[in-house]
């Protein structure tokens, strides 16, 4: 039986007492001193017990759609080889009620794509540079891909892999965005928070059971100083829908082998001055 630290003092005292032990030149013997007493666990508490379980989320936000990349190849199935522009076209191809250049919420985008070709301002090209490493785990490399939602201040995140000879849109997400890391096989998305000194991150990871890049964690992070809640209502944050399913914000990792490779300062080019992929 654990002891409290006031019961063993008391046999500490008693045993002094009876037993007398000469030191000379000793401090302190290095024994182990109580903590305190440990607190009682407490277990989650369930509320409305009574209340059914749901069977099937409010919203369908398509956390394991993929989509096939059409018309876009590469020699040998080598994803470097595939160019990110033609990737980039081929969605604005696939979604017209996305990237209609009338009517469109992401018409400033197409508008944009000639800038990427020949002859065109590559500063002004909204596709990024597209960076590579195995996200999935077969030993082969994948590609991530980040272009400018125009004439917003969206980014879209897209992750690629080969599957059987095709290319494959593994993970997409649009939102507004600080920065977009890789930690190891995880995709970091950071973006802001309507809090002033909070942002939000979601961390994705792959899914060998849906073949997928899952959303394995959403958070809501203090980052900076606050000077408290404002006096109006904070808008409430909800999912931006991308082409092929919906959005969300951002989740924290530090590791040695993370590298961040979109920021809020690499916007305003099309390729990136950070690291090489």
């Amino acid at each position: 039986m654990f002891r409290s630290r006031s019961a063993r003092a008391a046999v500490g005292a008693a045993f002094a007492a009876a037993v007398v032990v000469p030191l000379t030149g000793c401090g302190d013997s290095g024994g182990l001193v109580s903590a305190g007493a440990t607190p009682t666990a407490n277990g989650p508490t369930r509320l409305w017990p009574g209340q059914p379980p749901a069977s099937s989320p409010a919203y369908d936000f398509g956390e394991a759609d993929t989509e096939v990349v059409k018309g876009v190849t590469a020699p040998g199935g080598d994803i470097r080889k595939v160019d990110p522009v033609a990737v980039v076209r081929a969605e604005i191809a696939a979604h017209p009620d996305v990237y209609a250049a009338s009517t469109g919420p992401y018409r400033g985008t197409v508008r944009r794509m000639a800038d990427c070709g020949p002859g065109g301002d590559r500063e002004e090209c909204p596709v990024l540079e597209a960076y590579y490493r195995d996200l999935t785990g077969d030993g082969h490399d994948d590609m991530v891909l980040g272009f400018r939602l125009l004439p917003g201040n969206q980014t879209a995140v897209r992750m690629y892999t080969f599957r059987k000879g095709r290319l494959v849109q593994v993970l997409a997400s649009d939102d507004a965005v600080i920065a977009v890391e890789l930690a190891g096989r995880t995709v970091i998305i950071r973006s802001p928070a309507a809090i002033e000194g909070y942002e939000y991150r979601t961390q994705w990871n792959w899914d060998d059971e849906q073949r997928a890049m899952l959303l394995t964690r959403d958070e809501i992070l203090r980052v900076g100083a606050s000077t408290g809640p404002s006096d109006g209502p904070t808008p409430s944050r909800s999912p931006s829908a991308s082409p092929s399913r919906s959005s969300s914000a951002s989740s924290p990792m530090s590791s040695t082998s993370s590298s961040s490779f979109l920021s809020s300062s690499s916007f305003s080019s099309s390729v990136l001055p950070s690291e090489s992929p």
